[in-house]
């Protein structure tokens, strides 16, 4: 999995938002906030990771059960293909 390369993460006061770029303009005009945990993800996911690689990363920076930690992503990752922000 991988972010669309027409969407972007920027840190603006404390605050992280997905906004969409090039050609990803013309159909989606949300900005989407995200906390830091979505932030981490983020970043995981701007290089091509498997769920499995996500679990780990996430596990790794924060206390978090392994099996809550990938219910967690599953919910991040579906909300990011309804939006069609995965690859």
């Amino acid at each position: 999995m991988k972010i669309n390369k027409n969407f972007v993460l920027r840190e603006v006061a404390g605050t992280y938002l997905v906004v969409a770029v090039g050609d990803a303009v013309k159909t989606f005009n949300k900005v989407i906030n995200l906390n830091e945990t979505g932030a981490f993800l983020w970043r995981q996911l701007e290089n091509n990771v498997t769920k499995e690689q996500l679990v780990d990363a996430l596990t790794a920076e924060y206390k978090v059960e392994r099996e809550e930690a990938t219910k967690d992503i599953e919910g991040f990752i579906e909300g990011l293909k309804q939006v069609n922000i995965l690859e």
